[in-house]
This record gives structure tokens, sequence and C-alpha cells, in this order.
């Protein structure tokens, strides 16, 4: 079940994000550190009513935020789309022993489906560019990567812009 997030829900999500940090970091990957994700970064999302969890069996093991807000960091990048209406993914987590079963889509799948039914013209978001899979699996969507940024509280390297144009309100929109 995907519900909005309370601010209750914090703790778990930021245990949930602390271990989705650590196997990312095994694995060479250190997008995710002791600045980012922040609890600040979450109590305002929960604030904006735009921070959601993914439940299985009442246990919460799976996060996304789904912004109306752009980052300052994304205003050089060139966009498919004006910058009026569009929908920012950040913070998708989930738990890093359920990772692979499709909860992930389960999550883009909603945050895509509820931007569209709201109108918006695109779904924006970044993701490290030393993290292969999260590349491939927004490549899978039809994201198109546009540009970088950089978050250097978290690492020198680069984030990789993606952007994906979605279907008129209320049309289903196709995977490719």
């Amino acid at each position: 079940m995907i519900r909005q997030a309370k601010i209750r829900d914090i703790p778990d999500i930021l245990a949930l994000t602390d271990q989705c940090a650590t196997a990312l970091q095994r694995q060479g990957i250190h997008q995710w550190n002791a600045h980012y994700p922040s609890e600040h970064a979450f109590r305002s999302d929960v604030e904006r009513a735009e921070l959601w969890v993914l439940e299985q069996e009442g246990a919460l093991i799976g996060t996304i935020v789904l912004s109306t807000l752009m980052d300052p960091e994304y205003r050089d990048v060139q966009w498919l789309s004006p910058d009026d209406n569009n929908r920012y993914v950040h913070r998708l987590a989930v738990h890093p022993g359920l990772q692979g079963k499709g909860f992930a889509r389960k999550l883009m799948d909603f945050a895509e489906g509820k931007a569209a039914r709201e109108g918006a013209v695109s779904i924006r978001l970044d993701t490290f560019s030393q993290n292969l899979r999260n590349q491939r699996f927004y490549e899978a969507r039809g994201y198109q990567r546009l540009g970088n940024v950089f978050f250097p509280k978290q690492s020198p390297l680069p984030f990789y812009c993606y952007e994906l144009l979605l279907s008129s309100p209320g049309e289903p929109r196709t995977n490719p």
C-alpha cells in the first residue's frame, strides 16, 4: 500500500534510507551520506504533502518524494519541457533486502500516474553518475538523460538529470 507519509514516519524513513546508504556504499556508490537525505528534508516533504511511503504487511519498505518544487541546481539544465508544470522525484528508496522485486517500479508507477492525473507535463529527477543500476532503471522507463548537476556535500562527481514527458492528463502512459 502506498500512502502519504506523516511526521511520525520519519524515524522509519531515516532508518530505511540509512540502510540504503550503507548498501550503496558497500557497492562503491557514495551518493547518500550523513548530509543527505536528512530529517529536515523529509520534514519539509511531509509539510508540503509530497512524501509517500510504501508499506507491506504494516512495515515501511519504500519511500518516494513527488514534488512541485524545482531545486536551484536544476535551473541550468536544458529540459525537454518548459519549467511551469513539472513534478520532481527525489529520495526514492526501497529496503535493500527487497530490491529487485518491483517495489521501485511500483513507486514510480504511482508517482508518474499521480503527476499525469494532476496535469503535469513531465517528471524530472537526478541520479548519481556512479549508480548504473538506477540509470538503467530510469532509461528503461523512457526517461531521457539531459545534463549534469552537482551536490558537493554528497559527492564531487556529477548527478545525471533525467526527464520523462507525460501523456495527456487521464491517458495512461505506456512503458517502452
